[in-house]
């Protein structure tokens, strides 16, 4: 794979890359699939700020981080209170006045003190575990209530394995981060801050000597800091990158086999997955270096302190019991320092992760409507655009002041070439996307004026492209109105003539799909998919390629039940089968954003003109 292919691979599936080039470069690739973050690696825009967010999550359980905090002060004081208690035990095994009994009693008093250590970091363990999933519960609660107000422009600019990577990886190394790492800061800083004091208590020169080898223990852990959190930054890119491709390529598998595209697809996943290996190595590598670095810096001033300490207790009466507690403190001084050095790793990548999760959680949400914004009531069902443009980008235009309607009722279909706007001014009058100029109005109402819940549940959609959800075929029918009967399901199985295939399924309404329906055929999905536009009771119907997937005997088969699914509803047809649309009411022929064309059947053919060479076969859909 050359390395032009590689640049263009990494493109393309990246979000991160599709960011960059929306903030820079523009859009490639055509209307609606611009690309939307940051480019690879990096360092995070406001760490402080990304830490900010992340405490608010948690610092709503404040008791439990109270009673938390409290453990962690036992915890500390009592491990430093058992180390102390090393100086008299040791000075009295060195004294004649020294007894086995008070020895006892003195080992007695040290493991009491310990328990009580125990017990605290117990119970600290315990609690933080809870606060912390609880964190992550609220996280992946907002992140998800944040996605489902996204507009749909969103969804068709960004890679859908990468945000699932967000939910999963990302989230993951968050929690992961809150269960441990933040208690161990919290315990370092209350350690060291103990552990000084009472080296300082111990012995003065000692406790200069130990602190001097601070300065280069925090230069070590700066310069490694520094290359870790641009690695982890890449690290979890890469990841979401790799995560993208392979979703894309199993849910297209059938795809890739029928072109014979394995060998290729191998070959991409091989360099994507070479791609992370290659940055989750640097991660790791400067992540594990920090703590032997650490270690070993700290070893060097154990073994000043030690050495020293031995000369003072020779020459200026230090007793043995101070150099055995001190030299303790001294190793204890340090190792709070390398215990946060090795969990450098899981700060970054949490930190990482973290950025790209409230990446998600800052896109801005779908408009909110506008204040006064009405519900569309007892709706009639008419549509009417009135020189209506719309771009999904300033530099690519798709509709040139179009203006159609349709009266309660009527059948209005649309044809033209492929991104002539068809599929558009469906999403434009459902407001997945807003128009630039224009109007858009349903019984006289300016669509932006309504409610768009309202507005919604107004409008039943069937896609070309079907999508069913894990669940039994009944709740997939039932997903179009929620509160429908079982016999209003069944009637509107029968309506899109689904009722016949659905009965001869192993467990009738009741069988389960899953896989986005892999059990059935294509046809049989679609089928369903008109069941729920069916129940929805919607006066408007929009149907986008809505038979492409079926056969022409089952079209046939279907067309008595689609009239009836139509019937008494304005019904926008968008079809590639001209044949299916000879009923119109009206047939619009577009072509580069604009209507050339408006009339029945028989008056465009009439009229000879493009639609005739469509109808005819002198002039195919391009």
């Amino acid at each position: 794979m050359n390395e032009e292919r590689k640049e263009a691979l990494l493109r393309k599936y990246s979000y991160a890359a599709k960011q960059a080039e929306s903030q820079g470069r523009g859009p490639k690739g055509g209307p609606g699939r611009g690309p939307g973050g940051r480019g690879r690696g990096g360092r995070p825009r406001d760490a402080g700020k990304t830490v900010r967010r992340l405490l608010s999550y948690i610092e709503k359980d404040r008791l439990g981080l109270t009673v938390v905090f409290f453990c962690v002060i036992l915890n500390t004081v009592s491990s430093l209170a058992g180390s102390y208690m090393l100086r008299p035990i040791i000075n009295s095994l060195t004294s004649p006045e020294g007894s086995v009994r008070t020895l006892f009693s003195s080992l007695l008093r040290m493991a009491a003190i310990y328990a009580v250590g125990i017990l605290a970091q117990y119970f600290q363990s315990r609690i933080m575990i809870g606060i912390s999933q609880g964190a992550i519960f609220r996280l992946r609660n907002d992140l998800f209530s944040r996605i489902q107000k996204l507009p749909v422009r969103f969804y068709d600019t960004n890679n859908h394995g990468d945000i699932m990577s967000r939910f999963t990886n990302d989230v993951d190394a968050v929690g992961e981060m809150l269960n441990n790492t933040v208690v161990q800061i919290i315990s370092s800083t209350i350690n060291v801050i103990g552990t000084f004091c009472l080296m300082v208590y111990t012995n003065v020169w000692l406790t200069l000597i130990t602190v001097v080898t601070v300065p280069f223990m925090m230069l070590a852990a700066r310069a490694v800091t520094m290359r870790s959190r641009r690695f982890y930054k890449a690290q979890q890119a890469a990841l979401g990158t790799l995560n993208g491709y392979i979703e894309e390529t199993v849910t297209g598998q059938k795809v890739v086999k029928v072109f014979c595209h394995e060998d290729t697809a191998q070959e991409e996943f091989a360099f994507l997955n070479q791609d992370l290996r290659d940055k989750q190595i640097l991660a790791q590598f400067f992540g594990g270096i920090m703590g032997p670095v650490m270690g070993n810096l700290g070893q060097v001033g154990y073994s000043l302190t030690a050495c020293i300490g031995g000369l003072l207790c020779v020459l200026r009466g230090f007793d043995i019991g101070g150099l055995t507690v001190f030299v303790n403190y001294s190793r204890q001084f340090s190792r709070p320092i390398n215990e946060l050095s090795m969990q450098m790793n899981t700060i970054f990548s949490a930190l990482a992760g973290a950025e790209r999760v409230f990446s998600i959680m800052d896109e801005a949400p779908e408009p909110e409507d506008v204040p006064g914004a009405v519900a569309l009531d007892s709706c009639r069902g008419c549509v009417r655009l009135t020189d209506v443009t719309f771009g999904y980008g300033p530099d690519k235009v798709i509709l040139k002041h179009v203006s159609l309607y349709a009266e309660p009722g009527q059948k209005i279909a649309f044809v033209g070439s492929t991104g002539a706007g068809k599929t558009t001014i469906t999403n434009l009058i459902s407001r997945f996307y807003d128009i630039d100029e224009g109007e858009i109005t349903i019984d006289g109402i300016d669509i932006r004026s309504i409610r768009r819940d309202s507005l919604r549940r107004n409008i039943a959609m069937v896609l070309q492209d079907t999508h069913l959800f894990t669940g039994t075929v009944r709740e997939n029918i039932r997903y179009g109105r929620l509160d429908a009967t079982d016999e209003e399901v069944e009637q509107a199985a029968k309506t899109a003539s689904a009722h016949s295939f659905i009965m001869r399924l192993e467990k009738g309404y009741d069988t389960l799909i899953e896989g986005d329906g892999a059990n059935l055929s294509q046809g049989q999905r679609q089928l369903l998919n008109i069941a729920r536009a069916a129940i929805s009771r919607a006066p408007i119907l929009i149907l986008d390629e809505a038979t492409s997937s079926v056969d022409t005997r089952t079209e046939k088969h279907i067309e008595e039940g689609m009239d009836r699914l139509m019937a008494d509803r304005t019904t926008l047809v968008i079809a590639h089968r001209l044949s299916t649309i000879r009923n119109a009411d009206a047939i619009l022929v577009l072509e580069q954003g604009e209507i050339i064309e408006r009339g029945s059947h028989d008056q465009l053919l009439a009229l000879r003109g493009r639609y005739y060479e469509l109808y005819t076969g002198k002039r195919q859909l391009e």
